[in-house]
């Protein structure tokens, strides 16, 4: 196999991680791929030999990979994910953030981890993903995401009126400050930080989550994922902003129509066997359920 090695250039704590690794992958005959940006910063830090700073042929560095690991937190996982596209080629989040729940294998797995890829000794798992089309004048705009889309006001005071519809029947009108759209994947980033369900990624549904309802009865609901959803910001005393995993759009009017959908492709993670959804929700959210049979 050819791993692909991406990372957010940004943190001090990628560099030497990334260059104890292609080393040991050196060492081990195993074919690697580094990201242009990788091995520029490398170079300029003197990490390695200049021979190991192997990069793609072309731009799209996915094409030429068989799993892409991607050193850094949750927001550049997604990032990953967006690079790769529609092509599906698997990703391998290592994290050297903070939370990390799609980032979740730590740098001193790595070793015995890439061990087992080589052995296949590991799983592909499909992600959700969201597609959105926005329509406006000319052609429709349309983006996709991982997390989730968001619709939010663009400036600091004011809220949004959203009219929702799910399947072509009315479901509300919302007024607050937006409205998050979750994938099972993004119920554990923007969408539970304002009281959405966690909801495991198998999970074939949408969740629909208020930011700061004017009402404190309109809580988040949970819809079919074969459902397609529309919404409209009908009335706001300024533009708003529609975000898809944390990149926002241009500032935009009212009355753009938004339709909301289960994308076509998937994003596909890898999962190890002793990984496990549940073993990463205890460690990151710091559960105190003790073990299985103790009584605890």
């Amino acid at each position: 196999m050819i791993y692909g090695i991406t990372g957010n250039t940004d943190k001090d704590r990628l560099w030497q991680p990334v260059a104890t690794l292609i080393q040991w992958m050196t060492d081990q005959g195993i074919a690697y791929l580094l990201h242009p940006t990788i091995a520029r910063g490398l170079q300029a830090r003197n990490l390695v030999a200049p021979s190991l700073l192997h990069t793609p042929a072309t731009d799209d560095m996915a094409a030429e990979v068989d799993i892409m690991i991607s050193f850094g937190g949750d927001g550049t996982l997604l990032r990953s994910a967006h690079e790769v596209g529609t092509r599906g080629t698997p990703i391998l989040g290592v994290n050297i953030g903070r939370l990390g729940f799609l980032a979740n294998l730590e740098v001193g797995q790595l070793e015995a981890t890439i061990a087992q890829l080589e052995k296949d000794e590991y799983t592909n798992e499909s992600r959700l993903v969201l597609s959105v089309e926005i329509e406006v004048e000319g052609e429709p705009e349309r983006l996709w995401a991982l997390n989730e889309i968001v619709i939010e006001r663009g400036g600091p005071v004011g809220m949004l009126a959203i009219e929702v519809y799910v399947d072509g029947r009315f479901l509300n009108q919302y007024w607050a400050d937006g409205l998050i759209v979750s994938t099972p994947t993004g119920s554990t980033a923007y969408s539970l930080a304002v009281g959405g369900p966690i909801v495991a990624p198998g999970s074939d549904v949408l969740i629909l989550s208020p930011l700061a309802p004017h009402s404190l009865t309109v809580r988040p609901i949970v819809i079919p994922s074969s459902s397609v959803m529309e919404a409209r910001v009908i009335s706001s005393r300024q533009p708003y902003v529609l975000a898809a995993d944390g990149v926002s759009t241009e500032p935009r009017a009212d009355n753009a129509r938004i339709l909301i959908r289960k994308a076509a492709h998937s994003v596909t993670l890898v999962t190890l066997p002793d990984q496990h959804y549940f073993q990463t929700l205890r460690s990151k959210l710091t559960w105190g359920g003790g073990q299985p049979g103790n009584g605890e």
